[in-house]
């Protein structure tokens, strides 16, 4: 099998050369190029042609939001965004690269013990093998992509269900999530009437980060989920790095336990609670993602009589939980993402959900 070309782009010349060593001896990649700035970078694109980018956040002149949205805009190639830090600033930066096309972001591999280094370099060329496979799509800007929402909820309406006393909604994210979470979440609005619990699988160290970044950039307020806290409606509670998140007589509830689908949190471990609180009051959706995770969670909410919704291959940047979704029969509906909002509007503002 062909070896995936990776080109690196990252200022620090000791980084660069342990990037280019760790990258060359993956058996699964290349290293199709090394540059020090994001200019450069844009200068050897053509030639170069690689099949996947590793994108330094902090660069001399133009920094790696602004080149990801170049890249993405002339040359389209799948973007990991590596950052060394979780300051504020850069995880800004990182973030906002994400919600501009790059696919995921992950930590550089410069650690304190042998061990964290072996795990940072496995996990980056993890990633780097992995993203190569995306195919994503040349974004000139983001108005391009998004269907007006008066269309989408024209269409959505053919399926509209206004009697239903929908109470609570749980969404899964993964790999692509947080550019994905922004769309829905800005869709849905500062005044949701139902409380959203939320599971999307980030590194531990950026949970805070993105948490953070979230709130700032959507319109509902978005916070940490807190054990045993009352879900409020229109309130966005992130699960944390380290625990499943469940919800139970409307609260939040924190728990132990094994990782589920690899995973903790676990988005199977959340929408399985929503069935068996909630039933047929549950909202369930489940976004991009590598792996299968929220996939069996999703059919036992729909099992219960809850509405279930994956996102559809035509806007999931990885086709991998929603297409397990779907091949379980878990999603009553699947839908692109710019409809998705939209939809659960509809349901979330039935006569019955507001009362």
């Amino acid at each position: 099998m062909r070896r995936k070309k990776v080109l690196i782009v990252e200022d620090s010349t000791t980084v660069r050369t342990l990037l280019e060593h760790i990258i060359a001896n993956d058996p699964r990649l290349e290293v199709a190029g090394s540059v020090g700035s994001a200019e450069e970078a844009l200068r050897v694109l053509p030639r170069v042609k690689p099949d996947v980018i590793s994108l330094d956040i902090r660069l001399p002149g133009m920094n790696g939001l602004d080149a990801t949205r170049r890249i993405m805009a002339d040359h389209p190639t799948p973007i990991v965004v590596v950052s060394a830090n979780v300051d504020a600033d850069d995880f800004n930066i990182s973030m906002n690269a994400l919600s501009a096309g790059a696919v995921t972001v992950v930590e550089k591999p410069v650690a304190t013990t042998m061990d964290e280094y072996v795990a940072l370099a496995h996990r980056l060329c993890r990633q780097l093998a992995i993203m190569s496979e995306v195919h994503v799509i040349r974004q000139r800007s983001a108005r391009s992509l998004v269907r007006p929402p008066a269309a989408a909820a024209h269409q959505a309406g053919e399926f509209a269900e206004p009697g239903t006393d929908y109470r609570v909604l749980g969404v899964v994210a993964s790999t692509g999530g947080p550019s994905a979470l922004v769309k829905l979440l800005t869709a849905l609005g500062p005044d949701y009437p139902l409380p959203i619990v939320l599971v999307q699988h980030i590194t531990a160290s950026f949970m805070n980060g993105f948490v953070t970044w979230l709130n700032d950039t959507v319109p509902p307020k978005v916070v940490l989920a807190e054990d045993g806290q009352l879900a409020m409606p229109g309130v966005v509670y992130v699960a944390p790095a380290d625990r499943h998140l469940e919800m139970h007589g409307g609260r939040v509830k924190l728990v132990q336990g094994p990782p589920v689908s690899s995973q903790k949190p676990s988005g199977t471990v959340l929408l399985q609670s929503l069935a068996r609180s909630y039933g047929r009051h549950a909202l369930g959706v489940v976004l991009t993602g590598m792996g299968d995770d929220g996939a069996s969670g999703l059919g036992e909410l729909r099992r219960a009589g809850g509405h279930t919704i994956a996102e559809d291959e035509s806007t999931a940047v990885v086709y991998g939980m929603p297409a397990v979704a779907a091949r379980l029969g878990a999603a009553r509906e699947q839908l692109p993402l710019h409809e998705i909002g939209p939809r659960l509007l509809q349901l979330g503002r039935s006569p019955r959900a507001s009362s």
